[in-house]
């Protein structure tokens, strides 16, 4: 279900093609913009779903997708050193604690990842609300 959700294209993709659909040819060009933006990796992905057997088992697929492992290692930990260095800039205390608490709430303590994300969005809510009544700036 991940490799779906990731493989099909964003809201923001989504929302621009209905959109020119939209003004170029009314609401049937919204429709069909739409449906042309989704259907394709659909398409990919149930083509790719009726041979996974053969992909799987096959040494060159599997070669492949060693090298896209360590490449997508790679940029996950460049964005983690960029977002790193833009959070402890910012001097944000919770937002340089948050990372190293999630780890470990989720890495030692197994914690569910989608209480960790609603507990951490609702920690910077909080936050954020205390920051604008103080009169605090936001960066």
């Amino acid at each position: 279900m991940a490799a779906i959700a990731q493989s099909t294209p964003g809201a923001i993709a989504v929302n621009i093609a209905v959109l020119v659909g939209y003004r170029l040819a009314g609401a049937t060009g919204a429709i069909i913009s739409c449906i042309g933006t989704v259907l394709p990796p659909i398409v990919i992905i149930s083509v790719v779903s009726m041979f996974y057997q053969a992909f799987r088992d096959s040494t060159i697929v599997s070669a492949i997708l060693k090298g896209v492992e360590a490449g997508v290692a790679a940029v996950i930990v460049d964005l983690v050193i960029d977002m790193g260095q833009v959070i402890l800039k910012e001097k944000n205390l919770l937002l340089t604690l948050l990372p190293f608490f999630v780890f470990i709430a989720n890495f030692i303590f197994n914690i569910n990842v989608l209480f960790i994300i609603l507990t951490s969005a609702i920690l910077c809510v909080i936050q954020t609300y205390i920051k604008s009544k103080q009169g605090g700036t936001f960066s």
